[in-house]
């Protein structure tokens, strides 16, 4: 009965629209009146387990991920590839899905991702008379692909939960987020089919000097994921040193070489940043306690006794296992879904012999998925926003990424498990 009204309260105070942390924090309150529970003996152990070089990682992505977002540093990307295929129709729209991947590659977050390219983009597909609702929601579903296409601050959470190597828990995710943004810009090229009126862009007579200007521009950002991924994968920096590596280049990058940020927007980054830390720390503290709790009055083990007296059959419990993961990513964001689902659900997928790395890259892409999935959907109300366009004229486009890219990736995923165990046993072993 404690647990069923646990659940109550954190459901319904998330959809009155209650801070993550602040509806955890109620959870506390109530499992301390209530239930008998001597929360108090449960937040040691948060701090202990948060006192965690790995942690660090996220506070140092978050930052750099700001200092990208205000010094324009997506937008020599974009000019790049838009040079490659602005000349094509649709190519304006493939050009805003590659760039959230690359963007995402470096930012690891699907938020900035999507205020910064859907800033730079919505303006020149609208321009070049795409329509508009589709063209939100293509930047809205590619926007994910931050959680995707590695480093992803999720995924170092994820393998601090788990207690897997960060390194897999990256690579795991490489395969399902080229498998994604094939089907975007495919399914978006489709429901293109019946627009006749949009504006292509003049392809460059001197192609050779424009890809060298362009090219040698975006250089710097193009280093970036580089030195970053080729740190980490070559053995030479942990993801934590990578983490304040990309913060230290990407300080002068965005200052000097981009001029989109200055040293009084640069404190104003920080500051922002720093808030946002602040959440997302205190967001992991209230989560782990709860998270705690759930393992001390052993939830998980329940929930899978529950789940096989449904059904033994590996396939039905694996559809179960991605319902909830997606009701769970509906509510909250990707950060707090990861620090629920792992300890609740990873016991369960062992159970009919998923391996945790494989877990790691379905748990990406349903978290993913959610994030975009109405009634809640986080991700689709800030798009809203950010291109100025309505949920209304967005749904129906974003319903249909969803049933046509994300739905068939996360179904090859979770039934496919060599998607996400290829290249972290190629590259690892």
């Amino acid at each position: 009965m404690i647990i069923v009204g646990s659940i109550a309260i954190l459901c319904g105070l998330l959809l009155l629209g209650v801070s993550v942390h602040l509806a955890f924090g109620a959870i506390l309150v109530y499992l301390a009146y209530m239930g008998g529970h001597d929360v108090a003996g449960y937040l040691p152990t948060g701090h202990w387990k948060m006192n965690s070089v790995v942690l660090l990682a996220i506070p140092l992505f978050i930052i750099a991920g700001g200092i990208m977002e205000k010094g324009r540093i997506a937008a020599p990307l974009v000019a790049l590839a838009e040079l490659f295929i602005g000349h094509i129709k649709g190519g304006l729209s493939a050009a805003t899905v590659l760039a959230s991947g690359i963007f995402g590659s470096i930012s690891g977050s699907a938020n900035a991702t999507l205020t910064c390219i859907g800033g730079i983009m919505m303006p020149h597909l609208r321009k070049a008379n795409y329509p508009q609702g589709q063209s939100a929601a293509l930047i809205v579903s590619a926007a994910p692909l931050g959680l995707l296409i590695p480093p992803s601050a999720s995924h170092i959470l994820y393998a601090w939960v788990a207690q897997q190597s960060v390194l897999r828990a990256f690579l795991s995710t490489v395969i399902p987020g080229l498998i994604l943004i094939t089907l975007l810009i495919v399914v978006n090229q489709f429901m293109l089919r019946k627009h006749k009126d949009i504006k292509l862009e003049q392809r460059p007579e001197n192609f050779n000097f424009e890809f060298k200007k362009r090219g040698l521009k975006a250089f710097p950002a193009l280093m970036m994921p580089v030195i970053i991924l080729g740190g980490i994968y070559g053995g030479v920096m942990t993801p934590t040193e990578a983490a304040g590596v990309a913060v230290i280049y990407a300080i002068p990058v965005a200052i000097y070489i981009y001029r989109g940020l200055t040293w009084k927007t640069f404190r104003e980054t920080v500051l922002n940043s720093g808030i946002t830390i602040g959440v997302v720390m205190a967001m992991i503290f209230m989560v782990l306690i709860v998270s705690r709790f759930l393992i001390f009055e052993d939830i998980p083990a329940i929930a899978e006794e529950f789940v096989y007296s449904v059904s033994e059959d590996p396939i039905m419990i694996l559809l179960m296992v991605n319902l909830v993961m997606i009701i769970i990513g509906m509510l909250m964001d990707d950060i707090s879904g990861i620090l629920l689902s792992t300890p609740l659900l990873l016991p369960i997928v062992q159970g009919v012999g998923m391996d945790p790395i494989h877990f790691a890259a379905v748990l990406g892409v349903n978290l993913g998925m959610a994030n975009i999935t109405p009634p809640t959907a986080p991700l689709l109300y800030l798009g809203s926003k950010v291109t100025d366009t309505s949920v209304d004229k967005m749904l129906k486009p974003t319903l249909m990424f969803i049933f046509f890219a994300w739905l068939p990736t996360l179904v090859l995923t979770t039934f496919i498990p060599e998607l996400a165990l290829y290249i972290p046993n190629l590259l690892l072993n």
